[in-house]
């Protein structure tokens, strides 16, 4: 079967898994034994007495451990007529307690008399019990016989009779039966050595399965999508393909496990494991999410209208990566058991920390991302800040710099820009031509009418002059000359453009002033002179 690269790069995650698996399998806690528990220096050692029910029942586990059942069927109460079959019944009972039970040794009496307070007589002990079906509970019960030295513990008659009943309620009994006694011996914490054997197996065919069950989904999915307009539920159905085998292979393990028959603890364990798992294959889809949610941003028709917010894409992938990664190692931590109160409140705590120690970079950071929003500016923009003019170059994370008339570049910082009054004529669509003209006093009122309407004629002729605003007027006797007031707008952005347009205009309205036979006023300064020595002459002037 060919693999695809999509298979490639889960492959090397279900290896690192599976090695994970078995390292923390090899890690959990074995079947418990009176020695397992450290001792609290606190408290006085507790004695076990050596002929009490905990000391039988950790001497018949440790010879079944070992593979010595037949010292092990010593503590078992044999019926004369099946002596022959002990061996055989001490080894079953220990793969139905194996199965079934999980002893918690400090419930155990450790009183030569077992616990007196138990209700049964001061020879019978239950050391637990095993469900069966309809609900009926059997107990497992250890019984005292008397001896020449006294009296030792061991499982009652009862309890060796339903052996066999037990035993044939097993769903591995079959494996069990068949494989040789060989890889039937324990091995590291507890488990059996086929069970050693059979658990890599086992994850190298959920992977195959895996593998399998995701491209049949992707294959079902991506004929669904398809059919819609958009592309990017197709882009994250390729992306996906790495989370859906972990999700399916996780499922097969799931469907799987039962096979191996594992003893309980270990077995949830495991189901421990998988869960941490099927977090990270979440967590997983997360980012593989957000990578495809901002690669369409970036091409949508959003994001084509505001590129200004194109540079803040990458940062916001980032941040949503991190937090997502966070709260994965958060949630595996916690199925894991690890204590994360602590963490949490440590990040929290750093985070503080360092809030307040890069005030002002976050300042310009949140500046930076209101002008994305916001967009006052743009890249391109021809701008007035303060006492500056000039064309923006660039918008950063922490600065924005303007190139200035005079060629040089003014960086002003984001947080301190973002609260400023900014001024564009970037989207100004007409420029406003305003003009005062003066004409000498010498001129004619007829002139004047002449005047003002060929100044309106020749704007009203004009192909770049907005129609809808035009004004001229005579607004006024000035200290040297009639004044007359020209308003319009060129449509036009360009600045360039504007001023041949504005000199077309002021060449037109030169010629219709010299037409109309008058001419344009300067300032001019009458001066008389009074002689005093004779009032009667009339003064000079100049």
């Amino acid at each position: 079967m060919r693999i695809s690269a999509a298979g490639r790069r889960s492959m090397p995650l279900f290896v690192a898994l599976g090695a994970a698996l078995l390292g923390l399998v090899s890690m959990c806690p074995g079947r418990a034994s009176a020695e397992d528990k450290p001792s609290d220096s606190s408290q006085p050692p507790l004695v076990v007495a050596a002929d009490s029910p905990r000391a039988a029942l950790v001497r018949y586990l440790e010879l079944a451990r070992a593979g010595q059942f037949a010292e092990a069927a010593k503590y078992l109460q044999v019926p004369a007529s099946r002596q022959r079959e002990a061996t055989a019944l001490a080894e079953r009972l220990k793969v139905v307690l194996d199965r079934n039970i999980w002893f918690e040794m400090d419930r155990i009496s450790p009183q030569s008399k077992g616990n007196l307070n138990d209700g049964l007589s001061p020879d019978a002990e239950d050391v637990a019990s095993i469900a069966g079906p309809g609900g009926v509970v059997d107990p497992v019960r250890l019984v005292r016989i008397k001896a020449n030295e006294g009296g030792h513990w061991v499982f009652s008659a009862a309890t060796v009779e339903r052996i066999d009943l037990w035993y044939s309620r097993l769903g591995d009994r079959w494996i069990r039966d068949h494989l040789p006694a060989a890889l039937l011996r324990p091995g590291p914490r507890e488990l059996l050595w086929w069970q050693w054997m059979a658990l890599p197996a086992l994850l190298a065919l959920a992977w195959v399965l895996g593998k399998i069950l995701g491209w049949i989904t992707r294959r079902a999915l991506d004929s669904v999508f398809k059919r819609t307009r958009t592309e990017w539920d197709d882009v994250l159905l390729q992306k996906m393909a790495g989370p859906l085998t972990l999700v399916w292979g996780l499922a097969a393990v799931f469907v799987l496990l039962p096979w191996l028959s594992l003893y309980e603890p270990a077995e949830m364990f495991i189901h421990r494991i998988m869960r941490a798992a099927f977090y990270l294959s979440f967590f997983w889809a997360m980012v593989r999410a957000v990578d495809v949610a901002a690669q369409f941003l970036a091409t949508s028709s959003w994001g084509t209208t505001h590129q200004a917010l194109g540079a803040f894409i990458p940062l916001g992938v980032r941040i949503v990566k991190v937090v997502v990664v966070a709260m994965a190692a958060i949630a595996i931590l916690s199925e894991l058991g690890y204590p994360v109160a602590s963490l949490i409140a440590g990040l929290g705590i750093g985070g503080l920390a360092l809030a307040l120690a890069a005030q002002k970079t976050v300042e310009n950071l949140f500046g930076s991302v209101s002008l994305g929003v916001d967009q006052p500016i743009r890249v391109g923009d021809f701008v007035k800040v303060e006492d500056f003019v000039g064309t923006v170059e660039s918008i950063g994370l922490r600065s924005t710099r303007i190139r200035t008339l005079d060629r040089t570049v003014v960086s002003y910082p984001n947080g301190k820009l973002a609260d400023m009054r900014l001024e564009t004529f970037a989207p100004r669509e007409r420029i406003r031509l305003t003009a005062t003209v003066g004409v000498v006093y010498g001129t004619s009122e007829a002139q004047m009418r002449t005047i003002v309407t060929g100044f309106e004629g020749a704007l009203k002729a004009h192909p770049k002059v907005w129609q809808d605003a035009i004004r001229v007027v005579f607004i006024g006797f000035g200290d040297s000359s009639l004044n007359i007031e020209c308003l319009c707008w060129f449509e036009t952005a360009d600045f360039g453009e504007f001023c041949y347009l504005r000199q077309d205009v002021m060449l037109q309205l030169m010629k219709i002033v010299e037409d109309a036979g008058s001419s344009f006023a300067f300032p001019t300064r009458t001066l008389h002179l009074v002689n005093d020595s004779d009032p009667e002459l009339p003064a000079p002037q100049v």
